[in-house]
């Protein structure tokens, strides 16, 4: 996905049900919400590495991206799962994801047990697809609510399996209390649970930027200030002096300038959500606050450095229909940091680091 150095920008489009073909596994989908589109079959995270490290919940599937390397053999194949609480009060604090999201990497050779050597065809199937398909192929099943693992099954029918007694009980509430007595048919239609994102393809494209809108003197400025912005702290009293209040006031407009900045490269593509860029420049940053230092990012479990890969807009939130009159999930970006020598775990996915940034209150 992307040329290295470039930045790609991805797009939420909606799919319409005669091309959702399109979506399933064996065509390597980029896309937003729904049930998560497994790549390899070995090391699928289960119910613990999907729950919410904060308020203890199934995460839900957020977004995928596929993104091969095509110079690596054993990476021919390769995607990137991300997960989200749905619970908005998991997202108060910012940094490191407190535990409410989280991002998985799994890459496959080309020639592998699970798909064809060839590229995937581009005409829809001929054999009418299934509703939703809640079985790999090599035999596990899936959770009827949130499309991941489910080592769980309905004691009563054995047909109906979940990844947790929370989902099977939201599934016993909305339908399976009725259809339990049917299981040859129960998995033709199932029921809107309430916990799944509403779904859309990732369409790609590369960014194009207008030079005339974009003073690299101030960018150059901008990278040299930040870490200074980030790691300021300041000694308060009753009655601040004119240092500290000359030090706040600098601090105020070195934020505003980074946000200017977001918002003027983002200008001609508004409804971007995703940004692409492994390799190249680091992420577009919404605020001077919270931007982590190198220190802030923990080496992967291979002992190599993580490097960006992508990041995620706020514009996706539009999309996700989780505003609240009384508390949404909320983020500035999303900064996805991902193995940089891509280590090979057995064809097993692997879990990277997501850096939260939140919009600073100040712009």
């Amino acid at each position: 996905m992307g040329s290295p150095g470039g930045v790609e920008l991805g797009f939420a489009e909606e799919v319409a049900e005669a091309v959702g073909w399109r979506l399933r596994r064996e065509q390597f989908p980029c896309k937003v919400g729904g049930r998560p589109a497994w790549l390899g079959e070995a090391g699928v995270p289960g119910p613990g590495e999907l729950r919410c490290g904060t308020c203890g919940r199934p995460c839900a599937f957020l977004l995928q991206l596929y993104a091969p390397l095509l110079e690596r053999p054993d990476a021919f194949h390769r995607s990137l799962f991300l997960f989200g609480c749905r619970q908005p009060a998991c997202y108060r604090l910012a940094g490191p994801a407190p535990g409410c999201l989280k991002v998985f990497r799994n890459q496959l050779p080309r020639k592998n047990d699970t798909y064809s050597y060839d590229p995937p065809p581009e005409e829809p199937p001929v054999e009418p697809l299934p509703c939703v398909n809640l079985e790999l192929k090599c035999g596990a099943k899936l959770c009827r609510v949130c499309g991941c693992l489910a080592p769980k099954r309905c004691s009563k029918c054995h047909k109906a399996h979940y990844c947790s007694q929370d989902h099977q009980i939201r599934d016993w509430k909305k339908g399976h209390k009725v259809t339990c007595s049917e299981p040859d048919t129960m998995n033709d239609v199932l029921p809107d649970h309430n916990f799944l994102f509403p779904e859309y393809e990732i369409v790609r494209e590369p960014e194009e930027i207008d030079a005339s809108n974009i003073d690299e003197t101030e960018q150059d400025n901008l990278g040299k200030n930040e870490a200074t912005s980030t790691g300021s702290s300041y000694e308060t009293s009753d009655f601040p002096d004119e240092n500290f209040l000359e030090a706040m006031a600098k601090h105020e407009t070195q934020d505003d300038k980074i946000f200017q900045k977001f918002k003027q490269r983002i200008s001609l593509e508004p409804e971007q959500i995703i940004r692409y860029c492994r390799g190249g420049e680091g992420p577009l940053w919404i605020s001077g606050e919270n931007i982590p230092q190198e220190i802030d990012i923990p080496d992967c479990s291979c002992g190599a450095k993580r490097t960006f890969e992508f990041q995620v807009m706020p514009q996706l939130l539009n999309h996700l229909k989780v505003d609240s009159l009384e508390e949404s999930i909320d983020w500035g970006i999303l900064a996805i940091y991902t193995c940089a020598k891509n280590c090979n775990t057995s064809n097993l996915y692997a879990e990277d680091f997501i850096w939260k940034q939140d919009i600073s209150k100040s712009v």
